[in-house]
């Protein structure tokens, strides 16, 4: 059993800014703005978040309208990746975890920093590589993903939008977003002095690496340490 580490969510290259985190350690979930023509009718002024607000709370005023591209979503658990020739989760197989993580900001807390941390995972059902489809099979997938952000936008930009897309689905019962934030990055820098998120140093003997995960990239956690991941995030 393996498990990689996923970036996901709203940014600053992605959206302006970082989702919220309160004082207690719940967060809102904030996806990135979707950049492509899609069926997506959920925008940041129409959906209303966990706290009971509209996401556009949190956003600038500039997105209120704008479409989200929710990927992961945690209602049907799917995540699409459009690079499948070099994406890394093609490594990944069923049982596996992919544990999202994205940049959250303290809300109305001046004195503390941004950081990374845990916001969800799912348990991995399946892999499903768009490449290696019949066009019937495609539309079968197409049918269980029909949730997930790429599919949304193929309904309006085509099937050929489905070319190098990987999806992976999560099980049911083994996926989850979580109610609370699990931080896992302290200050840092590179060689040349730039300000990097790296792994804190309570997660390194979790994770099995360290180093900076600012980037969105993938980090697979070596299988000799997935136990000690499940157990923070209490998988089952």
């Amino acid at each position: 059993m393996k498990a990689m580490l996923l970036r996901v969510g709203i940014d600053t290259g992605s959206g302006g800014t970082l989702g919220p985190i309160f004082k207690d350690g719940s967060f809102e979930y904030i996806p990135i703005p979707e950049g492509y023509l899609s069926e997506e009718d959920k925008t940041y002024g129409n959906t209303i978040g966990r706290k009971g607000f509209p996401l556009s709370t949190y956003v600038s005023k500039i997105l209120k309208d704008v479409g989200m591209h929710f990927d992961p979503e945690f209602k049907t658990y799917t995540y699409g990746d459009p690079t499948s020739k070099r994406s890394s989760l093609l490594r990944l197989q069923k049982n596996d975890l992919l544990v999202f993580y994205a940049g959250l900001k303290p809300y109305n807390q001046k004195k503390e920093e941004a950081a990374l941390y845990i916001i969800g995972y799912f348990t991995v059902k399946e892999v499903i590589d768009f490449n290696l489809l019949s066009t019937e099979e495609r539309e079968k997938y197409c049918k269980r993903c029909k949730n997930n952000a790429h599919i949304k936008r193929m309904e309006i930009l085509g099937e050929e939008h489905l070319d190098d897309l990987v999806i992976i689905m999560g099980q049911k019962n083994g996926s989850k977003l979580l109610d609370k934030a699990i931080k896992i990055s302290e200050k840092g820098s590179d060689s040349i002095g730039r300000n990097l998120h790296v792994v804190s140093k309570k997660m390194r003997p979790i994770f099995g690496f360290e180093g900076s995960i600012q980037r969105s990239r993938p980090r697979e956690v070596k299988e000799e340490y997935v136990d000690k991941l499940k157990n923070l995030l209490f998988v089952e």
